[in-house]
């Protein structure tokens, strides 16, 4: 128990800021405080704090030796933005924990309410924690990244491509497979899988309460989402190719070096081709006239630099399922489409219609094509599709063929 008042906590924070961050710098260092570099940190700053450290249970004790505790040190590693990376295997634990919890949601969906809210609340927090994991590494290894490219620690060329190499392999590929939504083992599909239960859930469970916290983890999914689409594309469009240009790049240097090493083992390239010309053209004059003569009737420009919104829309294959089951049998199917997504939606996306077409591979539906070859046309918001006639019914036997049976 904590016997000082939170204020107290804060300004005693606040007042020995410096020696806290030295004590911070020590631990993500060496992954402990010894109280002989305690003492040190002490000395420097003409202050002993432990006796508050340990009141104040900003230290936890180990041995002789301490460490901030993880609250603390996470406190001082958000506010100094000094992300230690955590190797994808860390990460992918997130899976373990975000699978159990689902499939614990989905088998108790009928069982005790306040277990189901709970399991709810703890599966929100684990993909807060995965995404914030997946950002902090991104943003300590685009770091890492520049300042390699910068060589701020003038390291050699040879190091510099181990270092490059290790993060590719170890790091930065391993990543991108966690956040690939095509890999089905991977934690982003696995969200996405989520966001489409929690989108069915949302919409018709028949607690109000539960049915607001499938809401919140709904919207939630939808922006984190959206986050890590961010992220991989730092990794695949910036990160990854700035450690293959260092790779690369130091991999023809290192070669230079070795071969200046010793330039008279083989015969030199010729690297250079020699050629005789002026600094600038014979008509830089007129040239340079009529580049600034464009300028003298300059028009405004107006930039919009709006967003424009687009609509989230997903997929519910159930309902539109079950929509069609009870409309069965239907003569024409793809004419069927199109007339339900005009009653939801002013003009027709041609992505929607074909997501709703991939019904027709469902097992338990029985497709029968025209045998005169008749086609169908249908419009939507920029194309005219021209498709075949196609008559849809139920196990190979309608709805009006079992009335009339």
């Amino acid at each position: 128990m904590i016997k000082a008042e939170p204020r107290t906590i804060l300004y005693f924070l606040w007042n020995y800021f410096d020696v806290l961050r030295d004590i911070f710098d020590e631990q993500t260092k060496s992954g402990i405080v010894r109280k002989e570099i305690l003492k040190q940190i002490s000395d420097k700053h003409k202050v002993d704090i432990s006796v508050q450290l340990k009141e104040y249970k900003i230290f936890r004790s180990i041995g002789d030796d301490f460490e901030l505790r993880e609250t603390y040190f996470n406190v001082f590693q958000f506010l100094l933005y000094e992300f230690k990376p955590i190797l994808p295997e860390a990460i992918e634990k997130y899976y373990v924990s975000i699978n159990e919890l689902f499939k614990k949601i989905k088998d108790g969906t009928d069982g005790e309410k306040k277990i189901l809210e709970e399991r709810i609340k703890n599966l929100s927090l684990q993909i807060r924690e995965f995404f914030e994991s997946v950002e902090k590494n991104t943003i300590k290894l685009l770091s890492e990244s520049r300042d390699l490219k910068a060589n701020v620690n003038k390291i050699d060329y040879r190091d510099k491509i181990s270092k490059a190499s290790f993060w590719i392999d170890y790091y930065i590929l391993p990543l991108n497979r966690i956040l690939d939504i095509n890999q089905s083992d991977s934690i982003a599909n696995k969200l996405i899988e989520i966001s489409f239960f929690c989108n069915e859930k949302r919409l018709n469970f028949g607690e109000e309460t539960i049915r607001q916290e499938f809401e919140k983890l709904y919207n939630q999914l939808i922006q984190t989402n959206d986050d890590l689409l961010k992220q991989s594309r730092i990794l695949t469009n910036e990160l990854l190719p700035l450690i293959e240009r260092i790779r690369t790049e130091s991999i023809i240097l290192t070669g230079w070096i070795i071969f200046l090493d010793n330039p008279y083992r083989i015969e030199t390239p010729k690297v250079i081709k020699f050629n005789r010309g002026t600094p600038y053209s014979d008509t830089i004059y007129l040239n340079t006239k009529e580049f600034f003569e464009q300028f003298v009737l300059e028009e405004s420009v107006y930039v919009d630099q709006d967003v424009p919104e687009f609509e989230k829309w997903i997929f519910n294959k159930a309902a539109y399922k079950a929509l069609l089951k009870n409309s069965l049998p239907v003569t024409n199917f793809f004419e069927w489409c199109s007339k339900n997504l005009s009653k939801e939606f002013a003009a027709i996306d041609t992505d929607k219609f074909f997501a709703l077409s991939s019904l027709l591979f469902e097992d338990d539906l029985d497709v029968m094509f025209s045998n005169k070859g008749e086609t169908t046309q249908i419009l939507t918001k920029n194309s005219k599709l021209i498709v075949p006639k196609i008559k849809v019914g139920k196990d190979g036997v309608s709805k009006k063929s079992q009335a009339d049976s």
